[in-house]
């Protein structure tokens, strides 16, 4: 339960990177921004897994970049789903997404899988 509330706070400070950032991206509210955090977690753990499948046609024609596409489509259907989340067009998405992203590597790259912070000593 910790590591969801911990991986749903990195991805709360990604949105809200990608509202500082780009002009295209906006957030109006903590509230949204925690919704919104959640929602796009939901999205990633269930929808993102069954579109992944359905276009691995799409995907290796193009090489694997079709995955930021879908990506760019999720973060648009977060921002479709409250009214204080918008996102102002494809690429405004597709940048959101990579900011999203990079933030959600570099946090979960300081926890462990289970949600603990791990402390590495030599």
């Amino acid at each position: 339960m910790r590591g969801i509330i911990i991986r749903t706070v990195i991805t709360a400070a990604g949105l809200w990177l990608a509202d500082s950032l780009l002009a295209g991206v906006r957030i109006d509210g903590g509230w949204t921004l925690a919704f919104a955090a959640l929602a796009l977690g939901v999205i990633n753990a269930i929808i993102r897994p069954i579109l992944l499948i359905i276009t691995i046609p799409i995907t290796v024609l193009t090489l694997g970049l079709f995955i930021l596409v879908l990506n760019a489509a999720m973060f648009g259907l977060a921002a479709a789903l409250f009214d204080g989340f918008s996102v102002a067009s494809f690429w405004s998405a597709l940048a959101g997404t990579i900011i999203v992203s990079v933030t959600a590597w570099a946090g979960s790259s300081l926890i462990g899988p289970n949600g603990r912070y791990d402390v590495v000593r030599r």
